[in-house]
């Protein structure tokens, strides 16, 4: 390094003396809150679960960074804010994220270095990546102390726009674009991920969908053999063949339902239509929103009717009807349409901390594998803000905070971190701001066996 003398700099004069500054502070961090995080995954077990699903056929007398390492770094670091492999080249070196590791901060190896990585995320194949999804399921409901009684899960797709002349990229005309459609599925009532799944860009298939959730229903029944679990997704998931499948495995659905001549003429919807608008008109209000429902089956569903809600909605700017085809036989129609379906918004909030505030929209490599294992390594990380966040006691001001608030507040923690003979001090400042709520989740996050 440098001499610090020769990099020094300096700032405005304050009160007649000069300010000169310099890096040389020695083993400071700007990521202390990492050591949450670290916690958290010590505790999940995520990283040692994920690395026994790949098989490493290096020589390990010549091994410096085992699998594990390396998964756990770039979760860390994707949490921290430093999605890419570039941003390990910087931070092999940072006392805090060593000690996250296990690893002394003076000790001379430092953390995997981006060829390394870049290697490692190229390296699992597409058996392996099947494994590694599995696993991924497998801690959504190892999350739960107990089996629920019921779930429901929403499943959505994200456009992902890509760079280059990546393998499974495709031309999706509505949004004018070469993208990826990710498939994301969450546990939206808790927050939770269930798992994220790459796929091209073009739109889903009614068979493919149904592959999709006959894998995942499958693996969720090997644990939870007796919840009940409901399905919840937009017009895209509307299909006979997903539809079928779940009403012959004991699996509730409600899903959107694009509109067609066949709903626009069907008797009961026009009757309760005309009733909105002229209700409307004769109260003088400016919008009036029923709900109505109906049985309707398509030529293309090959069995009895299934139940169609409305939401028929009347205003100055003329009539707007949505519907909903559902499996559930109990509930009224605007109990499904306004607290079931509508609630699945949520999920696009949660697909935007996975997506923009992880960024795991960062799908540059060329081998559609390693674009899936970012995928993985991106939900891993999902996972550790959540049980940073979900490890706040209730009256927290950043009990529901967004994962950038999150990493704003508690992540980037400056701390100065000393190293002795017998032990390993870290210093944070005097003055921070979360500086109680820090030591109620470093208490609350440790581990309960060393």
């Amino acid at each position: 390094m440098a001499d610090p003398i020769d990099t020094r700099f300096a700032f405005t004069a304050i009160c007649r003396k000069k300010v000169s500054a310099a890096f040389d502070g020695g083993r400071l961090s700007s990521d202390g809150g990492v050591l949450l995080l670290a916690q958290a995954e010590r505790r999940m077990g995520m990283a040692a679960r994920l690395a026994g699903c790949i098989a490493d056929p290096r020589d390990q007398s010549r091994v410096d960074h085992d699998f594990a390492d390396m998964i756990r770094v770039r979760m860390l670091a994707i949490a921290c804010g430093y999605e890419d492999c570039d941003d390990l080249d910087s931070l092999r070196h940072d006392p805090a994220f060593k000690l996250a590791l296990g690893k002394l901060p003076d000790g001379a190896v430092g953390l995997a270095s981006q060829p390394t990585l870049s290697r490692f995320e190229n390296a699992p194949t597409t058996r392996e990546l099947v494994r590694l999804m599995g696993v991924m399921v497998d801690l959504y409901c190892a999350s739960y102390a107990a089996p629920p009684k019921a779930v429901t899960l929403d499943i959505d797709e994200s456009v992902d726009v890509v760079h280059g002349a990546q393998q499974l990229s495709f031309w999706n005309g509505y949004y004018g674009e070469r993208c990826f459609l990710p498939v994301h599925v969450y546990d939206t009532a808790s927050g939770r991920p269930v798992g994220v799944l790459l796929r091209t860009g073009k739109t889903a298939s009614g068979h493919e969908n149904r592959a999709h959730v006959r894998r995942l229903i499958r693996r969720i029944r090997r644990h939870w053999p007796r919840t009940k679990i409901t399905l919840r997704g937009d017009g895209h998931y509307g299909r006979p063949e997903l539809m079928s499948w779940c009403e012959d495995n004991g699996v509730d659905y409600v899903f959107g339902l694009p509109s067609n001549a066949a709903l626009k003429a069907d008797p009961v919807i026009v009757t309760a239509a005309d009733a909105v608008c002229t209700d409307r008109a004769t109260r003088g209000v400016p919008v009036l929103r029923r709900y109505g429902e109906t049985r309707y089956a398509a030529k293309s569903w090959g069995r009895s009717r299934r139940r169609v809600v409305a939401r028929i909605e009347a205003s100055i700017l003329g009539l707007d009807i949505r519907y909903v085809v559902s499996s559930l036989k109990t509930g009224s129609a605007e109990r499904i349409y306004d607290r079931l379906y509508c609630a699945r918004g949520q999920a696009e909030n949660l697909i935007k901390l996975h997506k923009s505030q992880l960024k795991s929209d960062r799908t540059s490599c060329r081998s559609a594998n390693a674009n899936q294992f970012r995928l993985i390594l991106h939900t891993g990380a999902y996972w550790l803000m959540w049980a940073l966040q979900n490890a706040m006691p209730p009256a927290a001001a950043l009990k529901n905070a967004t994962f950038e608030t999150l990493r704003n507040r508690l992540l980037k923690i400056a701390a100065r971190i000393i190293e002795s003979a017998s032990r390993i001090r870290i210093a944070f400042a005097s003055a921070c701001p979360e500086a109680a709520l820090y030591r109620t989740l470093a208490i609350s996050l440790h581990p309960a066996s060393p």
